[in-house]
């Protein structure tokens, strides 16, 4: 669990792009909007809820952080976006055709509450993602690298926690009460801009952002050192090829 207060338009200058790589198979599974509504859930600063508002989709994002909603209304100002959060969301049963959870449920205090208002506000299908390798494998190697102890951050209970597989996710679904639950994996590789990846850890994103604000000034400068050097090690002609992971999962509806 992870303090995501402050970091949007650190986010929407680093992961938000990385976030929105899940689109096209989600678009697979859903196909064109054609006008139906759909509630992007934990928006961020409303990088795919732009996607599927462009791809026809009448869309309303809700995100709880306001500094996320902040860069959603200056760089999507036709998409509507609102204040909201899970397990709560301010929506009728119903309301929707889809509701997206992009990369959320693993952010939840109770993953299965969050899940099932999910399924309570769409009369369709439910899709929501999880990593399965996430963008903390990099921080981790540069942390080491920098002789650094890593980032511990508050855990779930064990009655709450899931394992972060496809199977596993699929199972917490399941248990939450989502039906014809189906759930695929997509690898694909980000090619990073360095500069970027940098003002998410200055910018506090991420678990790595939260460490970073943790360090004193000798160990930032030995964690900068270590991100250089891996930079240096790994970039291909000035972006960096960063593996990536993701559990889809899709409640076909009610």
């Amino acid at each position: 669990m992870k303090d995501w207060s402050g970091v949007g338009d650190a986010y929407s200058a680093s992961y938000a792009a990385l976030c929105a790589g899940t689109f096209s198979a989600m678009r697979e599974v859903l196909g064109e909007g054609n006008g139906r509504s759909l509630v992007d859930v934990g928006a961020g600063d409303g990088t795919l809820a732009a996607r599927w508002a462009a791809d026809g989709w009448t869309v309303t994002a809700c995100e709880p952080e306001p500094t996320m909603r902040a860069a959603s209304r200056r760089l999507h100002p036709r998409i509507e976006t609102i204040d909201g959060a899970l397990p709560t969301l301010p929506f009728a049963e119903g309301e929707f055709d889809v509701a997206i959870a992009n990369f959320v449920l693993n952010h939840v205090d109770s993953p299965r509450s969050a899940a099932a208002e999910l399924r309570r506000v769409s009369r369709g299908a439910v899709v929501a993602t999880v990593w399965t390798l996430s963008p903390s494998w990099l921080w981790a190697e540069i942390t080491e690298r920098a002789g650094i102890a890593p980032f511990v951050g508050a855990r779930l209970s064990d009655a709450e926690d899931f394992e972060r597989t496809s199977d596993g996710f699929g199972r917490m679904l399941q248990e939450a009460g989502l039906p014809h639950v189906a759930v695929t994996e997509i690898d694909w590789i980000w090619n990073a801009d360095p500069d970027s990846l940098w003002l998410s850890v200055d910018g506090g994103v991420a678990g790595a952002g939260a460490l970073y604000a943790g360090l004193d000034q000798a160990e930032r400068q030995r964690f900068r050192t270590a991100f250089d050097t891996v930079v240096e090690e790994r970039s291909v002609r000035g972006s960096l090829p960063l593996e990536h992971r993701a559990a889809i999962a899709v409640s076909a509806g009610r």
